[in-house]
């Protein structure tokens, strides 16, 4: 009876060590706090690779850039260090060049026709671009529409920008559109940011609302500008070396976790699109509502004659013209 009991209890011992084993515990990682449109879709993402695979993959989130800058994370996914990251395009371009191009200054007429592009045949290509570049994008998510914050003065048109030192994000295509307005791009890993508002290193940046008021810079920023300049998709971003390891059903699990994790953060987007401008300003910022979006356009033709050459205008005409 004892040695039954003694090979029972090794039995038990040994299945839970096989259990333990066999689950596989994922680090990924995002620039903005946990409350963030980027923290809501890696929780889905999160939950439903759990919940699919019966708890044999789980994550644990690095929010607020605990692991570096977007660039730093992507890096290391890319060197295996790190398995996921939840990332703005911003400094994708440097990976994948073909992403440059969805980074173009008021390429996107709306939420509803970028969006239109992400999820058709033209963001779907860029999708396929990752793999040769030591990266898997699972899919698309989203940061949203960049306004212009500052502590000198309203932007109304493009001359009230000029002269501004401006953070931007490590991106060439941002940044030779922003010197058409007169600003002087100023490119920072975004851990830096509110340390560069705070001590005046920079008189301004941009950001979409939901970062804007995940990283509270209504606290060290006076003027917000609803300039709309750019769209910044967002991407969830993982390893060929972990794909790979995965049967053909976690696979699955893990793509449509991804396409579920991107209606949450977009649903995020939405909502403080909607709200979050008024609590800004009662958090003190002063919004200009109404800028000259075509004076900024208009500021931009040099650009885009850059752009033309760079993407070509062919590409550039089929994205602006998705209905």
């Amino acid at each position: 009876m004892k040695l039954n009991k003694l090979v029972l209890g090794m039995g038990l011992a040994l299945g839970l060590m096989s259990a333990a084993s066999a689950q596989t515990v994922l680090k990924l990682g995002y620039a903005t706090a946990a409350s963030s449109h980027y923290g809501v879709g890696s929780t889905v993402f999160c939950d439903e690779i759990e919940k699919g695979t019966q708890g044999r993959y789980k994550c644990q989130q690095f929010p607020a850039s605990a692991l570096g800058g977007e660039r730093e994370m992507i890096e290391a996914v890319q060197l295996g260090t790190l398995d996921l990251v939840n990332t703005s395009t911003g400094p994708v371009g440097n990976f994948v060049p073909e992403v440059k191009i969805v980074d173009i200054p008021f390429l996107f007429r709306d939420y509803d026709h970028a969006r239109k592009v992400m999820d058709g045949p033209i963001g779907q290509d860029i999708l396929t671009k990752f793999p040769s570049k030591g990266l898997v994008a699972l899919s698309w998510t989203e940061n949203g529409f960049r306004h212009m914050t500052n502590n000198k003065h309203p932007i109304v048109k493009p001359a009230d920008a000029s002269g501004l030192k401006m953070r931007t994000m490590e991106n060439k295509v941002h940044m030779d559109g922003y010197k058409t307005f007169g600003i002087q791009p100023t490119p920072m890993a975004f851990p830096e940011v509110f340390g560069a508002l705070q001590q005046g290193t920079v008189d301004g940046q941009e950001n979409p609302i939901p970062v804007i008021l995940a990283s509270k810079f209504s606290q060290v920023q006076k003027y917000l500008s609803l300039t709309g300049h750019v769209y910044s998709p967002g991407l969830l971003i993982t390893s060929p070396r972990l794909m790979n390891k995965l049967s053909d059903a976690d696979k699955k699990v893990f793509y449509e976790a991804a396409q579920k994790a991107k209606v949450a953060q977009r649903k995020k987007v939405n909502e403080d699109e909607n709200n979050g401008i008024a609590q800004l300003e009662k958090d003190g910022m002063s919004v200009v509502r109404k800028v000259d979006g075509q004076a900024f356009r208009d500021a931009l033709v040099p650009a885009y004659v850059a752009y033309s050459k760079e993407f070509g205008a062919d590409n550039i005409r089929k994205i602006q013209e998705v209905r």
